[in-house]
């Protein structure tokens, strides 16, 4: 007896809830779209969940490119696991984005559904299958707008769109790095593992079944960090599909990790009788299959030239990070860094399907060469571009669009994130309705480089030698505060406020004990921790509202009520930690 499916409607579905997934809902939320996210497995997060937990990197590269970190719904997320994590427990992770997205007004969660069957309509979706696995319900469930944030591209590829799969040779867009000839290769899948002090000699035994290395066979890998590993135990992509050899290589994965442990524990000095194993994933980490083809394909030369389009609505900055074919059964070295000078920009021509009129993509599906993929599939990278991709479909919801239609109203989209603190290269805030440009602001005291008037400049972060940023002087007893005065008084409804969280260091939470070593614990001392807001009305005050314990990078106030003032001023009492005040923007509506 077959079940009745149970049917559900909504302006835009996500299928997929990694990074992009996640932030591409809770944009779209956000922006008033009503919203489901699908995700077939028990938490969030895809390669940063606890059943993968791999860090999110991004176009920082670890640290390396200064005032680079990705900012927005990711910043948000990470600087929430900050005040909830210190322990750095994947774990807890899993609850952050469980909670921000179960929360999120307009957003449904569905976890443990997988999509089993996509119907179209000519060249639309009109709705997807889903199979809630805990609870054997079956959901019919109809969109105006799907994005595919699958990683694999599922939806995409069940619903006939074009992709693309393997290594494209140098000819076919004209890139230099690319291998000569096309080619089925993609870049394998990976394990990982997590190792801990046991505080006295445990020895291992290597099961029958695991694989054995010797250290000519790892001469290129490095496995001095042996508490976490490792991202070069990599398998399939060559002769095995990494979707359809999915289970089989898992398997070899597994024979990898526990004979890669047992080279660490019985053959050379690694210094590791103390230490045993406490965790093996069960669940690869995936990088590459499909690669699905938008209006646009971003190219190996687009990066190398660190491009700014006109439609640029993400960036990236991750090395071309191209991993050898064969991975771990090759005596090569893993991978090759092809360093950019530059950070580039993602166009929004690359953020939709062209056959399917009503499909957009986030995460590592996204319309690119095999060559800038290598760049622009790690997480930090998706998690921006799901961003943009859930603002953009909630702007297709409010206007009536097909996502390619949006690109008529490109400005009003890189203006909607830029204000949500998305940093897009090459644009500034340029809000008509943003009253505080309009504003003299003065302050009580400046460094050279942080003069007050930053904030209305519309860069919030430090370009270069730009700081961009308002910085006091050393914060004194009474606090520093900053001022805005107006010609007349004005009707405020909103003030926003973007804080400084150091974009030069890493927050991602990571196993590697060498990542968190480089890490400054705890929330990034330069954000604004307790502040005021001051309204004035013809030199009298009229209202204050008062923050502690501030953890966030962007600060929106909403007033119950539109308060008339011609004064406002924001005063900082104190820091998470270091001595000046810092504020890259105040906005007023």
């Amino acid at each position: 007896m077959s079940k009745k499916a149970i049917s559900k409607k909504y302006d835009i579905v996500i299928v997929g809830g990694g990074m992009s997934g996640v932030c591409a809902a809770i944009s779209a939320a956000r922006h008033n779209a009503k919203t489901a996210l699908i995700q077939n497995r028990p938490v969030l997060g895809g390669n940063a969940s606890s059943e993968i937990r791999m860090h999110i990197c991004g176009a920082d590269s670890h640290g390396k490119r200064p005032d680079s970190r990705e900012t927005g719904i990711i910043e948000e997320l990470l600087l929430e696991n900050r005040k909830r994590n210190p322990q750095h427990s994947f774990s807890i992770f899993d609850t952050v984005l469980w909670e921000k997205c179960r929360f999120q007004e307009g957003l449904d969660l569905y976890l443990n559904t997988h999509m089993t069957e996509v119907i179209t309509e000519k060249d639309k979706i009109k709705k997807i299958t889903a199979n809630q696995l805990t609870t054997e319900k079956i959901f019919d469930i109809e969109a105006n707008i799907f994005v595919d944030a699958t990683g694999d591209g599922t939806l995409s590829y069940l619903a006939g769109a074009g992709y693309m799969c393997g290594r494209e040779g140098k000819s076919v867009f004209g890139e230099r790095f690319a291998p000569y000839e096309s080619d089925s290769v993609t870049m394998g899948n990976t394990l990982l593992f997590k190792a801990v002090d046991f505080g006295k000699s445990v020895p291992f035994e290597k099961p029958f079944w695991a694989n054995s290395y010797t250290e000519e066979d790892l001469k290129f890998r490095d496995h001095d960090e042996i508490t976490y590993g490792y991202w070069w135990i990599e398998l399939g992509g060559d002769s095995l599909d990494i979707v359809a050899d999915g289970e089989v290589i898992r398997d070899d994965l597994l024979k990898a990790v526990y004979g890669v442990w047992d080279h660490i524990k019985n053959n050379g000095d690694h210094k590791a009788d103390n230490f045993v194993l406490d965790w093996v994933g069960f669940l690869p980490g995936k990088r590459e299959s499909r690669r699905i083809i938008g209006d646009y394909i971003l190219k190996e030369p687009d990066l190398l030239e660190g491009r700014i389009f006109e439609d640029a609505v993400a960036y990236g900055g991750w090395p071309m990070d191209m991993h050898v074919a064969g991975g771990l059964k090759t005596k090569l070295q893993p991978t090759d860094y092809i360093h950019l000078d530059k950070i580039y920009t993602i166009p929004y021509r690359s953020l939709y399907s062209k056959d399917i009129k009503n499909l957009m993509l986030a995460g590592r599906a996204i319309s690119s060469s095999h060559m800038a993929f290598g760049s622009n599939r790690v997480m930090a990278t998706c998690s921006v571009v799901g961003q943009a991709v859930g603002t953009a479909g909630a702007i297709a919801i409010e206007k009536g669009l097909s996502p390619a239609e949006v690109s008529l109203y490109i400005k009003e989209l890189q203006q909607k994130l830029i204000k949500d603190d998305c940093y897009i290269p090459g644009f500034k805030n340029e809000d008509e309705s943003d009253i505080a440009k309009t504003a003299i602001i003065s302050c009580s005291s400046a460094i050279e480089e942080g003069n007050c008037e930053n904030v209305i400049n519309g860069i919030s972060r430090k370009v270069k030698e730009q700081s961009n940023c308002w910085i006091s002087e050393e914060i004194a007893s009474g606090g520093e505060w900053l001022s805005l005065v107006f010609n007349s008084a004005v009707n405020v409804k909103e003030i926003h406020l973007k804080f400084d969280s150091n974009l030069s260091k890493e927050i991602m939470l990571s196993m590697s004990h060498r990542t968190n070593l480089n890490q400054v614990p705890g929330i990034p001392p330069e954000l604004v921790k307790d502040y005021e807001i001051n309204y004035y009305l013809n030199g009298k005050k009229i209202y204050t509202e008062k923050v502690s314990d501030n953890y966030y990078r962007l600060k929106i106030h909403k007033l119950e009520n539109p308060l008339e003032c011609d004064k406002i001023t924001v005063k900082v009492l104190a820091t998470n930690g270091d001595k000046y005040a810092r504020i890259f923007e105040i906005r007023v509506y």
